[in-house]
């Protein structure tokens, strides 16, 4: 045991998108595990603040990447284990007055630099004799729950991929970052099989709880919309609720340790939904009202509200070992705590 801890501690891993919400913490939790953390984002002057809040940070190196960039990420994959590809465009949608040709705009402007820049990550992969595994982080975004007859169906797992033609053809709210997510994954799993990099994709659900990024994170934006009243965020919301029949949260903390666990267990392969619970829109709202209550807030009712809402599985990850350490009520209560210490949400009168 004490000899694997030693072997543990002097593992290094890459992490880029190192200023993200997810990466941010992602960096944290590598760094208290005694890990030697190589943090990648286009701008080091970004990462300042998270310095100082990252204990550990002895074992850290921060390097300077642009996924646009040939061989960018080559010092700083060098030397490590593996590596966890948390970067990502953050975009959702594009006016459609500013592109008359949306879809040759999205392909040549967010698309393509998308698949482009998780290529050359890969690449430099392929360079270093030190990588054994890459970890890819994905979107529930690429799932649907629905089946071709409109219906939901009752169990949602990794096999529930939506199709790109069905994104294109459909334009819902937030297909632009769907589509990026789905077109670069499905490039990143052939280019892997091509070149013998073995590769694992870590499917999120929207993921809240607390934060130490410089701004609130966008999916802790999306997940409190009922109550912020941030119309195009909520849309987001209920388009995902459209889509699915069901929200799929995961805890900051839990989705950062199923990213670690997955890049350490040996029998990890293919693709994995990481989801703690699953409820209905109206639920949501029921516990948002209770945790936060606002005079504004509006009762919504939506289909589900008589039915069983779907299950977002995480049965294949959890068949492998992990298991979660928080609920649905504990995410909503510590996003909102920490939303109010931010300032975003106002202190509720004692």
């Amino acid at each position: 045991m004490e000899k694997r801890e030693k072997e543990e501690r002097g593992r290094r891993y890459c992490v880029t998108g190192a200023s993200g919400y997810i990466g941010s913490w992602l960096v944290q939790s590598l760094l208290q595990q005694g890990y030697l953390v190589h943090a990648t984002v286009r701008d080091p002057a970004k990462l300042m603040h998270l310095v100082s809040l990252w204990t550990g940070s002895e074992r850290l190196r921060l390097f300077r990447a642009d996924l646009d960039e040939d061989g960018s990420f080559d010092e700083a994959v060098n030397g490590c284990d593996g590596v966890f590809h948390v970067a990502a465009s953050m975009q959702f949608h594009v006016p459609q007055d500013h592109h008359p040709n949306i879809e040759a705009y999205v392909e040549a402007n967010i698309v393509g630099p998308a698949i482009k820049g998780t290529i050359n990550l890969l690449k430099s992969c392929t360079k270093s004799k030190s990588v054994k595994r890459v970890i890819f982080t994905s979107s529930i975004s690429t799932i649907t729950a629905k089946e071709s007859n409109g219906n939901y169906k009752s169990i949602v797992d990794e096999s529930c991929q939506i199709q790109a033609d069905q994104v294109w053809n459909t334009k819902a709210t937030g297909w632009v970052y769907a589509l990026s997510k789905l077109l670069t994954e499905e490039a990143a799993f052939k280019f892997a099989q091509e070149n013998g990099v073995d590769l694992v994709s870590i499917i999120t659900t929207t993921v809240a709880g607390p934060f130490f990024t410089a701004s609130v994170p966008s999916s802790v934006k999306v997940l409190l919309s009922p109550i912020t009243g941030e119309t195009e965020l909520f849309k987001i919301l209920t388009a995902v609720n459209s889509r699915m029949g069901s929200l799929g949260v995961v805890h900051i903390e839990d989705i950062c340790s199923a990213h670690i666990f997955l890049m350490e267990h040996p029998k990890a392969q293919g693709r994995y939904i990481c989801c703690s619970q699953s409820c209905s829109l109206s639920n949501l709202y029921y516990l948002l009202f209770q945790k936060h209550p606002c005079s504004n807030m509006q009762r919504v009712t939506d289909k589900s509200d008589n039915e069983v809402s779907p299950e977002i599985s995480s049965k294949k990850l959890k068949d492998l070992g992990f298991s979660y350490k928080h609920g649905l009520e504990d995410i909503v209560h510590q996003a909102i705590l920490c939303c109010q210490d931010y300032g975003f949400l106002p202190p509720l009168n004692q």
